[in-house]
């Protein structure tokens, strides 16, 4: 059973492959109770699939993969999602013929607890609505007929529905409105002060900076960086090889 000075999730040996392409090379990351954490790096540079493959959605990965004291390395989705890990994907994947309110149901957990018996953050179409006031506006309306950033916010309500510990949040800042990453940032720092841990795939360096405690830096599936995000922000090599188009 995990202890409060073990790492909610730790992450070490990664290795993943799309066919006989590898994309990950030995991956080592970990997050703790209450931190955002970004995974940083350019398009291709691996990501997602790292993401993908902590939450058990890539068939042919290897590695060690541990969160809240289980071993989860060759767990399916469903499995860690029941651990309390949500997973909030970048092309959202939201059911467009339900309402807001029946998506947001879809996404439904029990109440869970700290292994000190302490609570964790629950979560209510009520309490959602407070966070995200254009769903409260929409509770009826089909996800179909709601804007990207709508939808994006659908996607993380519905994720926060499970009541997880860990939230893996894909490109959330990616093609939507600036108004949209400014609410983004928000809720992120909203969940972080409930005591809801995120790892946070990020391209957005001034977004990273708003919200994040560390950063990982990723190129060619490997950590090229790992380091607070003060740290990050100041060295202009690793920015300038890594992270600038």
């Amino acid at each position: 059973m995990r202890t409060d000075s073990e790492p909610l999730l730790k992450v070490q040996r990664l290795c993943a492959w799309y066919g006989a392409a590898q994309v990950l090379y030995d991956v080592a990351l970990d997050v703790r109770r209450g931190e955002v954490v970004a995974l940083m790096g350019r398009n291709g540079a691996g990501k997602s699939t790292t993401l993908k493959s902590i939450i058990g959605m890539l068939d042919k990965r290897r590695g060690e993969v541990a969160f809240m004291g289980h071993d989860i390395s060759n767990a399916e989705p469903h499995q860690a999602a029941r651990l309390g890990m949500g997973f909030v994907p970048e092309d959202r994947r939201i059911f467009t013929d339900l309402t807001v309110m029946e998506n947001l149901e879809v996404g439904r957990q029990p109440a869970r607890r700290w292994p000190d018996g302490s609570s964790a953050p629950l979560w209510t179409p009520e309490r959602l609505f407070e966070l995200f006031p254009n769903l409260g506006e929409m509770p009826q309306r089909p996800g179909g007929r709601m804007s990207g950033g709508e939808q994006q916010m659908l996607t993380v309500a519905r994720t926060l529905m499970g009541n997880p510990y860990l939230v893996l949040l894909d490109e959330p800042s990616e093609g939507v409105a600036p108004l949209i990453v400014e609410q983004m940032a928000h809720t992120i720092l909203e969940l972080k002060a409930q005591g809801v841990s995120i790892l946070l795939c990020e391209q957005n360096m001034h977004f990273a900076e708003l919200v994040s405690d560390r950063a990982y830096v990723l190129e060619k599936g490997q950590v090229r960086f790992e380091g607070s995000m003060a740290e990050l922000a100041a060295d202009e090599a690793v920015r300038r090889n890594y992270l600038s188009v």
